[in-house]
This record gives C-alpha cells, sequence and structure tokens, in this order.
C-alpha cells in the first residue's frame, strides 16, 4: 500500500506575504487589504481558503498545527475526510475568542486558540480511523502542548505534535515524550510522527539519533527544517519535503494571496 501525508502549520488561519511591509497596523485594526508589488495581505476568515487548498492537494493524512478549533470540521467536510482534534493552549472562554477571530483574526491571532488536528480521507489508501487518542504531553509555562493519534483500518497509526517554540530544550522533552507515547500505542503497527516539532536536525541533532536509534523513527525533512514527517515500519517512496511557496497561494485579482507562514510538508510511505 502507497499513501501520501502532509504536515502544516496553518499560522493560526491567516496569510503571511513575503513582504513584512504589507503588515501594517491600519490593516491589523481596520481591517484594511494592503496590496504590495506582488503579493496582497488581507484580515479575515480564511476558513474557506485554507479548506480549497488542503482539498485541491493529493494526500491520504493530513497533520495540522496552529489550526484553530472552528477550522477543524468545516476542513475535514472539504476534504472528505474524518479528523480527531486535540486543544492546544489559550481555550479558555472559546465562544468569545471565536467570535472576536472572525472579525479580525489577525488582531487576536494566536490568542484565538489552537488544536492539533490529523484528517485521513475515506475515499483514502489508510482506511477510516478505528482508534483515536490524544495526550497533554507538556502543562504549565510556558503554554500547553498536546499530541492527538488516530490509528487507521490499514493498521498504520499517525501522531501530531506542535512541540514548544522558541526553548530547544523543553522541545526536546516534548518531542521524546510524544515519540515514546505514540510508539506506544501503535504497537507493533507502522507509524508516522510528524508535526511542527521546533527542532532542527543541524542544530539539535542528538534528539534526531534518540528518535531513530530508541524509537525507530527516522526520515528527518532536511537539516534546517522545523516541520518533520519520521516514519517507523515504512519504506519512504518519497522523502518528506516543503512544498513551494506557490502551492499555498490563491490569486486574488492579479495579486497571490499566501496561506500560513509554513509551508506544508509531504511524503509517500509504503507498507509491507
Amino acid at each position: 500500500m502507497r499513501f501520501t501525508a502532509i504536515s502544516w502549520n496553518l499560522f493560526h488561519g491567516r496569510d503571511f506575504p513575503p513582504d513584512p511591509t504589507l503588515f501594517t497596523w491600519r490593516s491589523r485594526l481596520l481591517r484594511i487589504e494592503e496590496r504590495g508589488k506582488t503579493h496582497v495581505q488581507v484580515n479575515r476568515d480564511l476558513v474557506e481558503e485554507f479548506a480549497s487548498v488542503l482539498a485541491a492537494a493529493a494526500w491520504d493524512v493530513a497533520l495540522l498545527q496552529e489550526c484553530p478549533p472552528r477550522f477543524a470540521a468545516p476542513l475535514a467536510e472539504a476534504c472528505g475526510a474524518e479528523g480527531h482534534r486535540v486543544l492546544t493552549s489559550r481555550n479558555s472562554l472559546s465562544g468569545l475568542r471565536t467570535a472576536l477571530a472572525r472579525v479580525n483574526p489577525d488582531l487576536i491571532a494566536s490568542g484565538e486558540g489552537g488544536s492539533n488536528v490529523i484528517l485521513v480521507r475515506r475515499a483514502g489508501a489508510l482506511g477510516g480511523i478505528v482508534d483515536e487518542r490524544e495526550v497533554a504531553i507538556h502543562v504549565g509555562a510556558p503554554e500547553r502542548r498536546a499530541m492527538v493519534f488516530v490509528r487507521a483500518s490499514s493498521g498504520v497509526c499517525v501522531a501530531n505534535l506542535h512541540a514548544t517554540n522558541d526553548q530547544p530544550a523543553l522541545a526536546a522533552e516534548d518531542v521524546l515524550k510524544a515519540a515514546q507515547t505514540s510508539v506506544g500505542w501503535a504497537g507493533e503497527g507502522a507509524l508516522v510522527f510528524g508535526g511542527d516539532l521546533n527542532l532542527r536536525p543541524g542544530e539539535d541533532p542528538g534528539v534526531f539519533d534518540v528518535l531513530r536509534d530508541r524509537f525507530g523513527l527516522s526520515g528527518p525533512t532536511a537539516p534546517d527544517a522545523i516541520d518533520h514527517l519520521l516514519a517507523r515500519g515504512l519504506t519512504v517512496a518519497e522523502a518528506p519535503a516543503p512544498w513551494p511557496a506557490e502551492r499555498r497561494e490563491l490569486r486574488r485579482g492579479d495579486l497571490p494571496l499566501r496561506l500560513s507562514d509554513h509551508a506544508p510538508v509531504e511524503a509517500t510511505f509504503e507498507t509491507g
């Protein structure tokens, strides 16, 4: 069996043009669209745009981080997928946060609250979800981190984590704890373990050595990458690689709208 996985940090459902001068106070406060030489920057709800990009791509399982909790259901529906979601941080008073985010997503930004999501396409190679789990990986400062896990009817397991950012020591703890838990849950099953791990193999090679040697999880994206799709018990048919920027862009008149500050990472695996 051959299947394709992607991992994408959604940047809390916001756009991210390459020109930083487009992020203006008038856009953030007044929601005025900014247009540069090459891209447009908007401050509005983009669930339909994210759904369009995800639905058009060819994948069997998607690991999403920094996903606004309200995005999970419409993204799953648009992609013909089953989904499992775990809430991460800043999700108290969720109704108020959601209302504010719909009005002004750039102003509230990550304050809307976040989640990690796994989507498995119903018509994909993996089959439906037969087991779903979640666990808090880090509780307390700087913020809560959680892992979401599913087992498909094909037997392939998938774990998705967004590790602590800007603190490599904490990120390493998050990643190793999540790896140990997901390997235990997967048992003898093949496993894809990925997400925004906030660790670069070129800077923290020891963590990836432990992931390979102790847990059998190998195949980081690149020495300078933080988004990874590691695998155990699978053959890598196409190694993890980031999408080119234009694959996450949509035309808005004469200028493209670029979604998220992360490029999706895609890999193809085979079983047997």
